[in-house]
């Protein structure tokens, strides 16, 4: 890894190439209203019937200590003794926390679809927010799960968390990995 600067990338091609997921941050805030112009664009996500079924809750300033606590609070004593203050100091320093939230329907066609529109959706943010200059670090941890974590972050009923956004300036961004490429995964039926 080293210190950068996402590039603007020329074309949707490069951008989506260029990309990466950064997990150190400068200490620089991200401004609410550059987090809001990102979603503004990743709500343009393909979704069935545009329901829409997204939420968003957002963790800035002191409210990072809010979202350190909660996630802390998930862990077993030993656990809290041994990593937590490591993990709290992580979670305080990342500039911005945005946890992003499925509307979960009963019918499992709905809910498939509309948890494939929200990983669109957070996709389009992870490029927006590349193309901007800024970092970002989809979380899916077990912590996502328990009740004591969503209360005290804001969850309602009936709510999947779909990723846990770290969000901020890249500190070191992560070298390319290697991809396998199409043509060794695809199957192509003619006839």
């Amino acid at each position: 890894m080293t210190p950068a600067t996402p590039a603007a990338a020329g074309t949707i091609a490069e951008l989506i190439r260029t990309r990466r997921t950064v997990r150190l941050f400068k200490p620089d805030p991200v401004p609410t209203p550059l987090i809001l112009e990102l979603l503004d664009i990743a709500i343009w996500a393909p979704n069935h019937m545009n329901r829409q079924p997204w939420r968003f809750i957002l963790f800035r300033e002191d409210g990072r200590k809010t979202i350190a606590d909660a996630m802390i609070g998930t862990y077993a004593v030993e656990d809290r003794e041994t990593f937590g203050g490591k993990k709290k100091a992580y979670f305080e320093n990342v500039p911005a926390h945005l946890v992003v939230l499925l509307k979960e329907d009963p019918r499992q066609k709905v809910w498939d679809e509309d948890y494939a529109a929200v990983c669109s959706l957070i996709q389009n943010f992870q490029l927006a927010a590349w193309e901007r200059g800024l970092g970002v670090f989809w979380r899916t941890n077990g912590y996502n799960y328990d009740p004591g974590f969503r209360d005290a972050i804001g969850v309602l009923p009936g709510e999947k968390i779909v990723g846990l956004l770290h969000i901020g300036y890249p500190d070191a961004i992560p070298r390319e990995q290697p991809r396998t490429s199409a043509d060794e995964l695809i199957t192509i039926v003619e006839n």
